[in-house]
């Protein structure tokens, strides 16, 4: 009978074993995404229906606000006052967000020259080309994000998620990093 239990419990682990060893082969695979939006820090629930749910969806120049927020202080908004971010693995005026990353953390898009607001820098802001031809509006060399779950101007949802994601101070650092 002991015999029986220890080959059913190996044979249980082993059944576990390939089961860890698909995943992490049809994670590995040639054509699989291997940038950051592999990882939890770029995931979000699915998109919310509210307006904020398609921010990126922009006509004409962008502005770069700043609002007063009572935890984190002085922070980057766009002109309707909802929260910007930036991405700790991307490089000065180089996004590494993209595929899945993109789902949760919609860049902000500028069909012109994007210009700054009261409180900001205007040597700060730029645009960067991204793969699809879009203007991806910078601040101090980061590119711009907002986060899919951000519902309504203030909302600041997204500040540290999975280390990675943080609100811009008017001198275009991270807060709370």
């Amino acid at each position: 009978m002991r015999h029986a239990q220890l080959l059913g419990t190996r044979a249980v682990q082993g059944i576990a074993a390939l089961g860890v060893a698909a995943l992490v082969a049809t994670a590995c695979a040639p054509g699989s995404a291997t940038t950051p939006t592999t990882t939890p820090a770029n995931t979000a629930p699915p998109a919310a229906s509210s307006p904020a749910a398609s921010p990126a969806a922009q006509s004409g120049p962008s502005t770069v606000m700043v609002r007063q927020d009572a935890s984190l202080g002085s922070i980057l908004t766009d002109s309707e006052g909802r929260t910007l971010y930036l991405f700790t693995r991307d490089e000065p005026n180089t996004s590494n967000c993209s595929g899945n990353c993109l789902q949760a953390w919609p860049p902000l898009i500028a069909s012109g020259s994007p210009s700054v607001g009261s409180g900001g820098d205007t040597s700060l802001v730029g645009t960067i080309t991204r793969d699809d031809g879009t203007m991806q509006v910078t601040y101090n060399r980061w590119p711009l994000y907002y986060y899919r779950t951000d519902e309504n101007p203030g909302d600041t949802t997204g500040q540290n998620v999975g280390g990675n994601w943080f609100v811009l101070s008017p001198q275009g650092e991270a807060i709370g990093m």
